[in-house]
């Protein structure tokens, strides 16, 4: 099962487009305007560090001084807060976490956030594995196998999760990064899923109740 990805996704991504274009640019000499796409033979030539960091002769009145390239190298924080490459593993999962949580910050008590979290990872093995779904009858069905589980137990892992309202006070939602390997051996990471609850009363105490996916 899958779900439409929500704005922190779009978030992540933009994050990640701009911290490249910002590396892009800052490596661009001063005053020399960007050039027409090579063409694809010589693609490489055009994307060498090298020839794009060599200083402009200093003779040239419309240029003056060459640029220092000490701007180019002291970013690592635009590089730093783009998306871990696919396949980076749990060592990339840290990255992940921490641009989910700066796109989309924190707006609920800690003790919702904690049996929110704990809610929605269950929901996410249970719909991916399969493992645990009878805990969820009124999101999987009584017999909880109305769809085959898609994913190994042993090759799931969720990369990074967040919980936030969703509109109004009484409605959260759960939002997930995770990675798991199919039954026919294809791993997959960066993968979106969203749970979403409303708060109800039982037994006279509050509680978040997931959603059934529609």
């Amino acid at each position: 099962m899958t779900s439409t990805p929500r704005s922190p996704r779009l978030l992540l991504l933009s994050t990640a487009l701009l911290a490249v274009a910002g590396v892009a640019l800052l490596g661009m000499p001063h005053g020399q305007e960007p050039t027409a796409p090579a063409p694809a033979s010589t693609a490489h030539a055009a994307t060498d560090s090298s020839s794009a960091a060599a200083p402009l002769p200093a003779s040239d009145p419309a240029v003056g001084t060459a640029p220092s390239a000490a701007p180019a190298a002291s970013t690592p924080s635009a590089v730093e807060s783009a998306l871990p490459p696919h396949g980076e593993g749990v060592a990339g999962d840290w990255a992940i976490r921490r641009n989910l949580e700066a796109a989309w910050p924190a707006d609920l008590p800690a003790a919702d956030q904690r049996e929110l979290l704990t809610a929605g990872r269950a929901l996410l093995r249970a719909d991916a594995t399969g493992v645990g779904r009878e805990k969820w009858p009124g999101v999987f069905g009584d017999s909880g196998q109305a769809v085959a589980p898609a994913f190994a137990t042993a090759r799931f892992r969720i990369q990074a999760a967040i919980a936030r309202r969703d509109g109004s006070p009484n409605r959260t939602v759960v939002h997930l990064v995770w990675a798991g390997m199919d039954h026919g051996g294809t791993f997959t990471d960066l993968r979106i899923t969203d749970w979403f609850f409303t708060r109800t009363i039982k037994k006279g105490a509050p509680t978040w109740t997931p959603q059934p996916r529609t």
